[in-house]
């Protein structure tokens, strides 16, 4: 399949997945119980005139199929809303959180991707004793969840050795990557496990494939094969688990990381509508985004694979 053709497909099929998921991210909230007034009146008076108020200020007594056509043109036009708690544009909260996250999944991928491949590889070049431990090492990992990983690091690295900062995501880039460190390997730590054995499944299928033994009867010294012919065949398999950290967040809220991860959680305890829609609809956006560049890279990393015969990336 022609590669424009492909890629036009896909964004229109983007397209149509993230409208539904509008629709979606935007009636969710309106089924959760409470009332949005109810905390944002909390402390004074909640008498009929004052939640009038409040339901007239931000639209919240228009029939839904209103608000909904209403948001979703906000929406395309980069109007995300206003915040009920902080009061304040929504896109300007994103605006001042969303680095840190990004920085966040920056520093977990490149855990995951130079941890993860260089597990895999020795395990299945060297087999054995190592391979066994690699295995038992990453089936612990893949059974850690992210939140267990981080409220564990804290204790042994931030409390007890005092080597990491145990929340806050820091003041100037370097004291920034420093708090961010134990966050990271958290939020990678189940990737690493599960990145490292499709990495040794992949080289391992790769290692008995004819062209690596055809390499290694011709004199061709190891790492070359493993380089040339083994590693770039596993990569193709390796692009598939990148997508995966586009969701991860949760961590933020156990160090406190002022992310949109936080930010998330603290808008769906109270309500906070156009926040939790807006980041809702930005994280799925950026999912199939990724989704969408891995697609493209797959046939350029192993030609073996062609455009639109991969299944879902994720």
């Amino acid at each position: 399949m022609n590669l424009l053709r492909f890629a036009v497909r896909r964004v229109a099929e983007m397209a149509a997945t993230l409208l539904a998921a509008s629709f979606v991210v935007f009636g969710a909230m309106y089924l959760a119980p409470g009332n949005p007034a109810s905390f944002l009146l909390t402390g004074r008076s909640a008498s009929p005139e004052a939640v009038a108020a409040i339901n007239a200020q931000y639209h919240l007594d228009d029939p839904f199929a209103v608000r909904y056509l209403r948001w979703l043109g906000d929406m395309a036009q980069g109007d995300f809303g206003r915040s009920l708690t902080y009061r304040t544009d929504v896109s300007r909260l994103i605006a001042d959180r969303l680095p840190t996250t990004l920085l966040l999944i920056a520093m977990a991928l490149t855990v995951v991707v130079t941890v993860g491949l260089l597990l895999g590889r020795i395990a299945a070049v060297r087999g054995g004793a190592t391979d066994t431990a690699v295995l038992i090492s990453t089936t612990i990992a893949v059974g850690t969840p992210s939140f267990v990983a981080a409220v564990l690091l804290q204790g042994l690295f931030a409390v007890k050795l005092g080597w990491f900062p145990s929340s806050g995501a820091g003041d100037g880039f370097l004291d920034t990557l420093w708090h961010l460190t134990l966050p990271a390997v958290a939020l990678a730590l189940y990737l690493i496990g599960m990145l490292a054995r499709v990495t040794r499944s992949a080289m391992l299928e790769a290692l008995g494939a004819e062209h690596v033994t055809v390499a290694r009867s011709r004199g061709v010294p190891e790492r070359h094969v493993i380089r040339r012919h083994v590693m770039r065949n596993a990569l193709g398999t390796v692009l598939t688990t990148g997508g995966l950290l586009v969701c991860t967040i949760l961590v933020e809220t156990a160090f406190s990381i002022g992310g949109i991860g936080q930010l998330l959680e603290l808008a769906t305890s109270t309500k906070d509508f156009p926040t939790v829609q807006a980041i809702s609809l930005i994280i799925v956006a950026l999912f199939m985004t990724v989704n969408l560049i891995v697609d493209l890279l797959l046939p350029v990393v192993d030609p073996r694979i062609t455009l639109g015969a991969r299944g879902a990336s994720a």
